[in-house]
């Protein structure tokens, strides 16, 4: 009997030191745990504690925040359909038609893009999109194949975007007369984008593509043309320093096509057509594709990076696991970092070959992952890839199921067409929330 006790006892403390054991491994989880099949590098997450520490420099307008209360009015606003937040940013896009305001489909009949290389292109199919049943885009919106000229869908736009929380949408421009290769002039569209927004208290920053010839100092003249035409809307957005002066903020896409030697003339006070200290200065953002660009953003004179592509693991800027390195270089450099989510990736429906860079939504989920990697780092901005970037896959916009004799579309199900626009909304209130805890 008393052996048997023995093996008893013994028994019931092994059991327990399982039971004990299993539960300190549970608590241990991190929030990323789970969602390494997502996409490449998730695992590696940083987790990061600590307060935000930025560095002073007299020579850039980009200094530190202002404190407390000040940087909450200044970076939030309430708006017919809540409350909206000027440090998260969105892409949007305008080259859209339809036959009913263009007389023709712009952009949803995009044509397959062949690969460069002619061996795998000869692999894909070739041709273009036939809207309204077959269009560019894995997804179908619900406003039907529209036009961004249509008033209707600018103001429809606009509440979808207050309803996410969005404060700032961040405009794809081209010069007067110029266009992507898929699409027609747009420019003049900006007035009615400013004033669609102006009603919902959005504000509106610009994305400057890139156009053949393009410069520092086309961009210079570039950016002289916008503030001087639309600097003073209500809508303008402008971007508040520590001394109290709020400047303009520009995207600057694919901004390593130029080189540095050359954006310093444009972008540091000794340049041979500076704008720094004058009615034009303005905060520029460029593009971080490689590494090597981080270096080169620094030394033309820029005022911080951003990564764009919701693909994780496409790019080095786009990779969650590098945006730890990448931002204490910015701290390190007073520079500003904004890293850039998405609720997922899929561009085949234009460039059939490039199935190997399609992320999947999960429900949402990869979205989630995205949003938490970008709280890890701290920064004091994101933006959103994309708003209407339908081709990629990338919208948050409202989508609904489709389906066609030849096609059926994806979709959010099993959740409603504002899925998207409800989950950016919980994450941008719990950033704010976060971010003013970091700046206490």
């Amino acid at each position: 009997m008393a052996r048997l006790r023995r093996k008893a006892c013994v028994a019931l403390f092994l059991f327990t030191l399982f039971i004990f054991g299993t539960l300190m491994g549970l608590r241990t989880l991190k929030p990323t745990d789970g969602f390494s099949d997502l996409a490449p590098g998730l695992e590696l997450l940083p987790i990061l504690g600590g307060r935000m520490d930025r560095r002073d420099a007299t020579a850039s307008p980009v200094q530190a925040r202002m404190p407390g209360s000040d940087t909450k009015a200044a970076f939030s606003n309430s708006g017919p359909e809540g409350t909206i937040f000027y440090d998260v940013h969105i892409f949007y896009y305008t080259w859209y038609g339809s036959p009913h305001m263009d007389g023709k489909y712009i952009h949803w009949d995009h044509i397959l893009v062949p690969h460069w290389d002619p061996k795998i292109s000869s692999s894909y199919p070739r041709g273009r999109h036939m809207p309204p049943e077959d269009i560019g885009s894995s997804f179908y919106p619900e406003l039907n194949p529209y036009s961004s000229r249509d008033p209707d869908v600018l103001e429809s736009h606009m509440e979808q975007i207050g309803t996410s929380a969005a404060g700032v949408l961040v405009l794809s421009w081209y010069p007067p007369g110029l266009a992507d290769d898929n699409g027609e002039p747009a420019e003049d569209l900006v007035p009615a984008v400013l004033d669609a927004a102006y009603r919902h208290n959005l504000k509106v920053a610009f994305h400057l593509q890139p156009y053949r010839g393009r410069n520092d100092q086309t961009v210079h003249d570039n950016i002289k043309y916008i503030i001087d035409r639309y600097g003073e809307h209500g809508a303008f957005y402008r971007f508040p320093s520590s001394t109290g002066k709020s400047l303009p903020l520009f995207y600057i896409y694919d901004s390593y096509l130029t080189p540095p030697e050359s954006w310093l003339e444009f972008l540091t006070s000794t340049g041979s057509h500076s704008v720094r200290g004058s009615a034009y200065d303005s905060v520029f953002i460029a593009l971080i594709v490689e590494e090597r660009h981080k270096h080169d953003i620094l030394a033309g004179g820029f005022d911080g990076m951003y990564t764009y592509f919701a693909s994780n693991g496409f790019s080095f800027g786009s990779s969650h696991q590098n945006w730890k390195a990448i931002k204490e270089f910015c701290d390190g450099n007073n520079l500003l970092f904004i890293p850039s989510v998405g609720p997922g990736y899929i561009d085949t429906s234009i460039r059939p070959w490039n199935n190997h860079n399609t992320r999947n939504r999960v429900n949402g989920r990869y979205y989630e992952t995205a949003q938490q990697a970008a709280l890890n780092v701290r920064p004091e901005m994101v933006t959103i890839t994309s708003f209407n970037e339908w081709h990629e896959g990338t919208q948050i916009e409202r989508a609904m199921p489709k389906k066609t004799a030849t096609r059926v579309y994806l979709d959010y199900q099993p959740h409603g067409p504002d899925h998207y626009l409800d989950l950016t909304r919980t994450w941008a209130e719990q950033f704010n929330k976060e971010k003013e805890q970091w700046l206490m």
